[in-house]
């Protein structure tokens, strides 16, 4: 088999895989590259394959760095199966007209012509072809594939091609477990070759209690100076597990009561298809869930779906908690709640998941003293705090235990470290290097390798 490396390879974003063997070519993810702009320049540039020639296509999960682009693979012609665990299918039904909306306001501004339109975003929703965990799939020259729970989001799947006695895995993201949603982590059996993520390859995240009593800090602070804590947050997953979490701390009286608000319609619908999936989330959550009535209507928390609801948010006097995408800050709700909240020194912000070179969430992340936002110069005096242990991510040490399972269970022998910063790439690449003793390449995005 043969592995080019089209995206995802030596930036975080924009996750795109090629594998061949004889006549079969399929690739696996198609992500919108992502950074200061949701119309990143790289996303307009051609590709390097004719996707006519493409016969199927396997995305590990639906964060939209790694399915974002698929519209366009049916503007090009592609009309072959998008294969994908169920709850990935059902969620990138929601996201990608999401993402479509934001990149056609964004081009009206930039004066770019949109990437493609909302029929072509339609018919990629059309070739999902959903499967359950661990069915096996046979393509052709003798190519089989089968999924397994990543951990990472709800139906992320690691995929593992297999061809004789070369078992080539792609776990797009790499879950931090304990999760308060998701069952544990599966290590797939028998893989020879390896991707390895590396979005915190050169960092660890804090200890699981460390994380909570850091949030629950965070809030109290916020409440006792009569502030409001803003949260940017992931529509997918991280905003689930902060419910999760929150929920608890209510039900062991350690919050103080305050208004607490979803805002962002994204998120909202997607915790709805949440609520359909339980049978994928771990004991814990559903039996949570299940004295919610199978859903995340907390009656501590507010959902605010239309903008008159939420502008009505700034009305409520007093302390008070907003969680709201994008969770980078790159579009979405959250940059009208910055531009009010930023400036006081009463409120804060708080990080709960990885922030791209050049997002605004990063900039501000790093205490820049003011920044942009819809033109205007918006001054940064709020407290700026950072939890990374609330990541979907693994860390440094994660990663090195996932391959170490891995290991255990199979021959792995090769490495690719992927969808990270070169920085991060390279410390997670010395790390493997000197525990796992098996061979670590750092690609560049148009190298190939031969899998044997």
């Amino acid at each position: 088999m043969r592995l080019t490396f089209v995206g995802g390879a030596r930036e975080v974003t924009g996750a795109n895989y090629l594998l061949e063997s004889g006549d079969l070519r399929v690739l696996i993810d198609f992500g919108l590259a992502q950074g200061s702009r949701y119309n990143e320049a790289k996303n307009y540039e051609p590709l390097s394959y004719d996707v006519k020639n493409i016969d199927s296509v396997f995305v590990t999960h639906s964060h939209i760095d790694h399915i974002g682009r698929l519209p366009q693979l049916a503007k090009l012609g592609y009309r072959g199966p998008i294969y994908c665990s169920e709850p990935s299918a059902a969620l990138a039904a929601v996201s990608l007209p999401d993402a479509f909306s934001k990149m056609v306001e964004e081009s009206a501004i930039l004066g770019l012509p949109a990437l493609w339109d909302i029929n072509d975003v339609e018919q990629a929703i059309s070739q999902f072809h959903p499967v359950k965990y661990h069915d096996e799939i046979p393509l052709t020259d003798g190519v089989t594939v089968k999924g397994y729970n990543s951990g990472h989001v709800l139906g992320s799947t690691t995929w593992v091609f297999s061809k004789g006695e070369t078992h080539i895995s792609f776990p797009g993201d790499v879950g931090n477990p304990p999760s308060l949603l998701l069952p544990d982590i599966e290590h797939p059996p028998g893989v020879t070759h390896t991707l390895i993520e590396s979005a915190y390859g050169n960092r660890l995240h804090e200890a699981r209690n460390e994380r909570r009593e850091l949030l629950l800090d965070a809030v109290r602070e916020t409440h006792s100076h009569g502030g409001t804590l803003v949260i940017p947050s992931f529509a997918l997953e991280r905003t689930q597990e902060l419910l999760l979490e929150f929920d608890s701390m209510f039900e062991e009286g350690h919050l103080p009561r305050m208004p607490f608000f979803v805002d962002s319609p994204l998120a909202i619908r997607m915790t709805e298809v949440y609520g359909k999936f339980s049978s994928y989330f771990n004991d814990s959550a559903r039996e949570i869930l299940k004295n919610n009535g199978g859903v995340f209507n907390f009656p501590w928390l507010t959902k605010t779906i239309s903008h008159i609801e939420s502008k009505a948010i700034n009305n409520i006097v007093g302390p008070k908690v907003i969680i709201a995408g994008s969770g980078m800050s790159q579009g979405g709700r959250i940059r009208h709640h910055e531009m009010r909240y930023l400036p006081d020194p009463h409120s804060a912000i708080l990080f709960i998941g990885y922030q791209v070179k050049g997002s605004l969430g990063r900039r501000i992340r790093d205490h820049e003293s003011s920044v942009k936002i819809f033109g205007h110069e918006v001054r940064v005096r709020c407290r700026v705090l950072s939890i990374g242990a609330y990541s979907a991510h693994a860390d440094q040490n994660g990663l090195v235990n996932y391959l170490h399972e891995v290991k255990n269970l199979g021959a792995l022998r090769e490495c690719f470290v992927v969808q990270g910063e070169l920085e991060a790439e390279q410390a997670l690449s010395d790390r493997i290097s000197k525990d796992l003793n098996i061979s670590v390449h750092i690609p560049v995005v148009g190298e190939s390798y031969e899998i044997a």
